[in-house]
């Protein structure tokens, strides 16, 4: 059933591409996660309705046109519109209600036996934008009337977490994205140039503007456990665990938002600071973190010899690089922090029987 999709918008079920195809398609805010338990509960609902509202308002008040399809520009309209995380909530819930009972009333077997991934997209409806700088209503509610939500609801087969087996191998390829605080649809598009430079086997491409900061993946945040370098290393307490702020341009992903908790909680040493490549002989693991792959330890980093600009204009297979590799498995702390997750992922989660009984047999 992993290939069955779905797309609602607007009462309507409809037969979807693969989710990248479908946010190249449209612009927007957009958030992925999926469900736990044989899909009984959605991983941190609330904190993903939380991060959508925020890249909605970032968006409105920036860069309007990330929310436009037709690439309509209205920032004379939208500075400092307010964009309240309840009223995006209500929106998003509203649409998943009617969505899974659509959806169960189409195709049942795809809510029971698997996980599902499912991405909310809200776009900016164009046709409404030159009705409402005349609209004498409050702008709250001119700012909702304009968004609609679509929802790509699909089964998904997660990878067992912690085989030594699945480390992802990282390559750096890229600079840092515009707007990086919000996590919009035009991403999808824009990130494909840089897949020409993706080494093989490769699992995830970095960004850094410096070439030495490692910011992020391209879906995904990034982490290393870093020995101190006075440490004996017998102690978790020895290493520090680090990642780019996002003062520096990175997404604030929801995972990344859980680990940051989970160093607090644990007693892990924690600093939000880019790891710098001229470190890595410090580095002891290294993990990316996505909603749908949670958590994933790191095999080997490749780095290209030479600067970011020089990319361009070397053939792929004559670009050389230096690798950095880790053990095979999840070290000490990516494995203590992988559990931790998990505990809060079902303390967190959002029951998908809460959506006004939209599973009820």
């Amino acid at each position: 059933m992993s290939n069955c999709r779905f797309l609602y918008h607007n009462g309507v079920v409809l037969d979807a591409p693969p989710v990248t195809t479908f946010l190249e398609s449209l612009s927007g805010a957009y958030t992925t996660t999926r469900t736990i338990n044989s899909a009984t509960s959605i991983l941190f609902w609330e904190r993903h309705m939380k991060r959508l509202s925020s890249s909605i308002r970032i968006i409105l008040n920036s860069k309007p046109e990330l929310l436009f399809s037709s690439g309509s520009s209205p920032s004379r309209f939208w500075t400092n519109q307010p964009v309240p995380e309840s009223s995006i909530y209500d929106l998003v819930n509203s649409s998943m209600n009617k969505a899974l009972k659509s959806v169960v009333a189409k195709e049942r077997e795809i809510i029971y036996g698997e996980e599902l991934a499912v991405t909310v997209l809200v776009t900016g409806n164009v046709e409404k934008l030159s009705r409402l700088v005349d609209d004498n209503r409050d702008q709250e509610r001119k700012v909702l009337d304009l968004l609609d939500v679509w929802l790509h609801i699909g089964g998904y087969s997660p990878c067992p977490l912690g085989v030594r087996g699945n480390a992802a191998s990282l390559a750096l390829v890229g600079r840092g994205r515009d707007v990086a605080a919000a996590k919009y649809s035009d991403w999808v598009r824009l990130r494909k140039p840089l897949e020409k430079f993706r080494p093989l086997s490769t699992t995830e491409l970095l960004l850094s503007n410096d070439g030495d900061h490692l910011l992020e993946g391209c879906i995904t945040n990034f982490f290393v456990v870093c020995r101190r370098k006075s440490a004996s290393g017998g102690s978790f307490r020895d290493f520090e665990v680090q990642t780019a702020p996002i003062t520096d341009g990175v997404l604030p992903g929801v995972i990344r938002e859980v680990i940051i908790d989970v160093c607090l909680s644990k007693g892990i040493p924690y600093r939000e600071r880019a790891p710098s490549w001229s470190e890595r002989e410090l580095w002891e693991e290294a993990f990316i973190t996505s909603s749908l792959r949670i958590l994933q330890h790191v095999g080997a980093i490749k780095v290209p010899v030479g600067s970011l600009e020089a990319l361009a204009c070397t053939k792929t297979e004559e670009i050389q690089w230096k690798e950095k590799t880790f053990q095979e498995g999840p070290g000490m702390i990516t494995e203590l922090i992988q559990r931790a997750i998990m505990e809060r992922g079902v303390e967190e989660g959002f029951p998908l029987k809460d959506f006004q009984g939209a599973l009820a047999k």
